[in-house]
């Protein structure tokens, strides 16, 4: 998903159109910005044309959050859009495999010729319903989740389901994280949150300016406040989203539940 825009506020000039069974999927420039959107309200993906590995909407430089904490060897990215997120992993883990499932084949073809996303070995875009690939995952066959699963106007009801959390949290290594885009916060007394907490000691939130809310569980406790800030420097300099500023707005969800 993406920032919620009035559709003319999505102001600039429609360079490509794609259809598919599930419908348009338009790419916009304006002077800075190349766009994707599904034809509706919402701005998919959003790059800046001179940096197309920057993300630009901030949920999405949220989701990079983990990164301060670990560097993981294998990545898995549900859901590939414009490939903003695939890109800023490709960027800043220059050692680190990346899988991506998109359900779509027209929106990969396009993140490739329109968004700058790379082609090298380390990248993998893999055409399949993510819903499906993470039950299929290897068990702890993976060292970090991030899923952004959104249709033309709506999130996929799969990232509210306890089964998804489920499957998530076995196919992630023991110390691996989950990452999670919500366009509203989950009910905390409801059953998505007390799985979350069934599946991850540690649980952190992050609320956008646009008020997506960023969920990320890690299958072991430990303190994400002991960050060196000379660590902060070094992905700066590697990936500019302002590391330091967005971890301010990181905070602890809730405790976990204690053990049965």
């Amino acid at each position: 998903m993406g920032t919620i825009l009035k559709r003319p506020e999505i102001k600039g000039d429609i360079v490509h159109v794609a259809s598919d069974p599930h419908g348009n999927i338009l790419v916009i420039d304006d002077r800075k910005h190349r766009i994707l959107s599904f034809d509706s309200v919402f701005e998919q993906s959003k790059i800046l044309r001179t940096a197309p590995h920057v993300p630009v909407h901030e949920y999405n430089r949220a989701m990079l959050l983990p990164i301060a904490f670990d560097e993981p060897a294998q990545v898995t990215v549900l859901g590939l859009g414009g490939g903003v997120l695939a890109h800023g992993l490709f960027t800043i883990l220059p050692q680190s495999t990346i899988q991506v499932y998109e359900l779509r084949r027209k929106v990969a073809d396009i993140a490739k010729q329109w968004f700058a996303l790379p082609e090298s070995d380390r990248l993998n875009v893999q055409i399949a319903d993510a819903r499906l690939a993470i039950d299929q995952l290897p068990e702890a066959g993976t060292d970090m989740v991030l899923t952004d699963l959104y249709s033309a106007d709506r999130m996929s009801p799969a990232q509210s389901q306890r089964q998804f959390i489920k499957a998530c949290g076995r196919a992630l290594s023991d110390t691996g994280w989950l990452v999670l885009n919500y366009h509203r916060m989950p009910d905390p007394d409801g059953n998505l949150i007390r799985e979350l907490k069934r599946q991850f000691p540690l649980l952190l939130v992050f609320k956008s300016r646009t008020n997506n809310w960023v969920i990320y569980g890690r299958k072991q406790e430990f303190d994400p406040w002991t960050v060196d800030r000379s660590r902060l420097n070094s992905l700066e300099e590697r990936l500019p989203i302002g590391w330091r500023k967005l971890m301010k707005k990181l905070s602890r969800l809730t405790p976990a539940l204690p053990s049965p």
